[in-house]
C-alpha cells in the first residue's frame, strides 16, 4: 500500500493530523520542486505547496486509489499552479542550488563536478518548452511513470512518450550547444 495513502486515510477518515505531518515531510520537497518548473520562482512554488496541503488539510479531497497518491498529490499541486499562472501572468525564474558538504577532498570534487553537471542541465531544461520541463522533471526527477505523468499532466500516455522523445531531444540539442560533456568522470 501506498504509504502517502494510508497515511491520508488515517487523517481524512480518523482525524489523525500526524497522517497529515507525514504527508507533509514526505511530499513537500518533491512537490516544491516541481511546481518550481511550472511557475518558475520557488518562493512561489513553497507557497502554492503550502495551499496544495492546506487544501488537504481543509478540503480533505477524496482519494480514490485509482493513481499513486504522490501522482494523485502532484495533480492537485499543477492545478494549483495553473490557477496561479492564470491569476498572474508574470513569474520570474530563481536558479535552484543545492549546498552538500563532504569532508573527503576527491569526494568533494566529484560532487562538485556533478553539481555542475546538474547545475548545466537544469540551466538547460529552463530553456525548453514549459510541457519539455514538466515530463522531463517528472520522469526523471520525480521518477514517475509514464502513465503516472500522463495523468498528472493530464495526457494521454502516448502523448506525455512523444513528448518525452522530443523533450530528450530538445534537451540534448540545448546542451550541446552548450558544450555539456557527456563523458564519465
Amino acid at each position: 500500500m501506498d504509504n502517502g495513502a494510508s497515511s491520508y486515510r488515517r487523517f481524512r477518515d480518523n482525524g489523525d493530523v500526524h497522517g497529515l505531518d507525514e504527508i507533509i515531510i514526505e511530499y513537500s520537497d518533491g512537490l516544491i520542486l516541481y511546481l518550481t518548473s511550472i511557475v518558475g520562482n520557488i518562493h512561489t512554488a513553497e507557497e502554492i505547496a503550502e495551499d496544495t496541503f492546506v487544501r488537504l488539510g481543509t478540503k480533505k479531497p477524496r482519494y480514490s486509489g485509482k493513481s499513486k497518491f504522490k501522482t494523485w498529490l502532484y495533480a492537485i499541486g499543477r492545478n494549483m499552479a495553473i490557477d496561479y499562472l492564470r491569476k498572474n501572468s508574470k513569474h520570474i525564474s530563481v536558479p535552484i542550488d543545492d549546498a552538500i558538504g563532504i569532508a573527503d577532498e576527491e569526494a568533494l570534487e566529484a560532487e562538485y563536478i556533478r553539481k555542475e553537471q546538474r547545475i548545466t542541465v537544469h540551466r538547460a531544461m529552463r530553456k525548453l518548452k514549459l510541457e519539455y520541463q514538466q515530463v522531463l522533471w517528472l520522469i526523471y526527477f520525480e521518477e514517475l511513470s509514464n502513465k503516472e505523468a500522463a495523468k498528472v499532466m493530464k495526457k494521454s500516455v502516448r502523448s506525455v512518450e512523444s513528448l518525452l522523445y522530443r523533450a530528450r531531444k530538445s534537451l540534448r540539442s540545448q546542451l550541446e550547444m552548450e558544450g555539456f560533456d557527456y563523458e564519465e568522470t
